[in-house]
């Protein structure tokens, strides 16, 4: 075991170094990109051909050394840079998640590090990718706390993200909190019956397939698509990371075709303007409707340098405030891996300048590409402090899917600030667990404050929330209380399971309104929706190795989602996913 700690704190100690020594080359002698990864020191599609200065080559060898020589010496004490990347996700507000040294270096120790959640490749490579730790929902019982409140979320980056790994072969044993169990049921569609309110609700209420005493709730609410919205034109400012580290094929060159994608479907009244950002930030284009000069400003861009996200961050809200456009639709979407590593680089501190930004008035959407050294904590924080949604581009399918066939839902915010509070009915329900929106949790006084921030969402939108719910008299009678007797209302009897209540904000107004849905078991109104979200609950919480998956396998997750699919594509593709995970079925 000793051995063991020895070799992971050289590692740790090695990569850091490494990193700083190639940081500086890179910026200070204009190497080429491909010798620089900002987030992770690897081997893989290096370009040893290029040709390097006779001086710089020397240069290289003496830092390197150095490099060497700090890292050996740095053995036997505690690394510096962990400590420090602990303290930026404490600054965060967020725990930190655990990494077993074993998955380093093997073996069967239970001794631990805490770090960044991240996981090691089956391949050579390095990998630092890094999530925000997830502790899952528990039961509540309703005669303690009958209002379940949280910030809606239309993000899908972590169902993408997901899909990648398991295509690309990566181990899934450290990556619990990779897993949003919300993000991949709202990736998918589902059918709800049109209205003319702001929302739209379709819920179902079934035997619960992995507990069979209880039942679960599963309600889909859409934004209205046709809402009377002001929209001027659109103001979208490109800012794309063009750091070192995005010089690979599922990096840059994937954000340029995409952004060439969302150009392509723009209208007379739509303006672009393109910002990159490495070690400085640069403007390229402002405020152009030219399809031609669009792409020629987006194949000019090249990777090298640093990451200075932050600089991008300003630079970009600049440019979207000087081409406002009033009534109109003024929108940052950011494309990068999420790794910063110059200006602002801890997560509290770029959540506290995006909160200052989108005090602007203009919205933000948050691009996620690469592997290896992705930073998904930074891009979905980013998402959700700065009115913004969240998604993963794994390919230009995807970038389709998301930049052309939702240009609406993705672009077009028609309600901010959007918060849930369900009051469940102790008549009908004795406990209920929330399943997903862990990190969108909310107290109740929240649900009716307007400075407390909820989520947005785009038009004909889909938020999909699911309760597993123990029906009253199942739950465990533990007795009365001494000093005070629980009465219900006469509304208790009124067979309604629980309200619905949403609250939200036109896109141009600072005073929310309200709206509200009782909701009665009425049984499973939409089966293959119905079973196909089981399906996907199931696969969550049998990765995450949930506490509360009951009886869920991958088996019966395949089964259920199989007899859901309803000749849907993207779901089909999802149970292929389950098969290659090892599904039997």
């Amino acid at each position: 075991m000793q051995l063991k700690m020895y070799l992971v704190r050289y590692t740790n100690s090695l990569q850091v170094t490494l990193r700083l020594s190639l940081l500086f080359i890179a910026t200070y002698l204009e190497m080429p990109s491909s010798y620089m990864c900002k987030g992770s020191f690897y081997y893989k599609e290096r370009d040893y051909r290029m040709e390097v200065a006779t001086m710089k080559r020397k240069i290289l060898a003496v830092l390197l050394a150095g490099a060497f020589v700090v890292a050996a010496a740095g053995c036997g004490k505690k690394d510096r840079s962990e400590a420090t990347q602990i303290k930026e996700h404490n600054d965060a507000g967020g725990e930190i998640a655990e990494i077993d040294i074993d998955a380093l270096v093997g073996g069967n120790s239970a001794q631990s590090y805490e770090a960044t959640e991240a996981y090691e490749s089956q391949a050579e490579d390095f990998n630092t990718e890094e999530y925000n730790r997830i502790e899952e929902n528990g039961f509540v019982k309703v005669a303690d706390a009958p209002l379940s409140t949280f910030a809606a979320d239309v993000d899908t980056g972590s169902y993408c993200n997901l899909r990648r790994l398991i295509r690309d072969g990566w181990s899934l044993d450290n990556v619990k909190s990779a897993i949003r169990t919300e993000e991949m049921i709202n990736y998918f569609d589902y059918k709800v019956d049109s209205a003319e309110d702001v929302f739209s609700v379709q819920y179902s209420v079934g035997e619960c397939p992995w507990n069979a005493q209880n039942k679960l709730l599963v309600m889909t609410m859409q934004a209205n698509a046709e809402m009377n919205v002001p929209n001027e034109g659109n103001n979208f400012v490109f800012l794309v990371d063009s750091s070192g580290s995005m010089n690979s094929q599922d990096k840059l060159p994937l954000v340029k075709e995409s952004f060439k994608l969302l150009a392509q479907n723009l209208g007379p009244k739509d303006r672009v303007s393109i910002v990159t950002y490495a070690g400085n930030s640069d403007t390229l284009l402002e405020g152009s409707d030219d399809y031609e000069d669009i792409c020629k400003a987006l194949d000019k861009i090249d990777a090298y340098g640093g990451t200075n996200g932050s600089g991008g961050i300003e630079a970009a809200y600049k440019c979207a405030q000087e081409n406002f456009v009033k009534n109109g639709n003024n929108r940052v979407i950011i494309a990068s891996d999420g790794d910063m590593n110059l200006g602002i680089t801890s997560q509290s501190g770029l959540v506290d300048l995006i909160k200052e930004k989108k005090e602007s008035g203009v919205f933000l959407t948050v691009l996620g590409y690469g592997t290896g050294n992705y930073s998904d904590a930074n891009m979905e924080s980013l998402a959700d402090a700065g009115n913004g949604n969240y998604f993963y581009i794994d390919s230009l399918e995807e970038a389709e899917r998301v930049l052309c066939e939702k240009m609406m839902q993705t672009t077009v915010t028609v309600a901010k600030d959007v918060k849930f509070q369900v009051e469940f009915n102790p008549a009908e329900v004795a406990e209920y667990r929330q399943i997903g929106y862990e990190n969108r949790q909310m107290s109740a006084s929240d649900f009716n404050d307007d400075k407390k921030d909820g989520g947005e969402i785009g038009a004909g939108a889909q938020v999909t929330v699911c309760y597993e719910i123990v029906p009253a008299g199942a739950g465990k009678d533990e007795g009365g209380l001494k000093y005070q007797d629980t009465t219900l209302s006469d509304q208790a009897a009124s067979g309604e399971l629980c309200t619905v209540s949403v609250r939200y904000k036109a896109p141009d107004s600072d005073e929310s309104s309200k709206i509200e849905y009782p909701l009665i078991d009425k049984g499973v109104t939409k089966r293959e929706d119905f079973n196909f979200v089981c399906g996907v609950i199931e696969t969550s919480m049998v990765l995450r190795d949930s506490a509360y998956k009951g009886t869920a396998t991958l088996d019966s997750a395949y089964q259920l989602a199989k007899s859901g699919t309803d000749n849907n594509r993207y779901r089909e593709e999802f149970c292929e996913l389950l098969k290659k995970l090892g599904s039997d079925s």
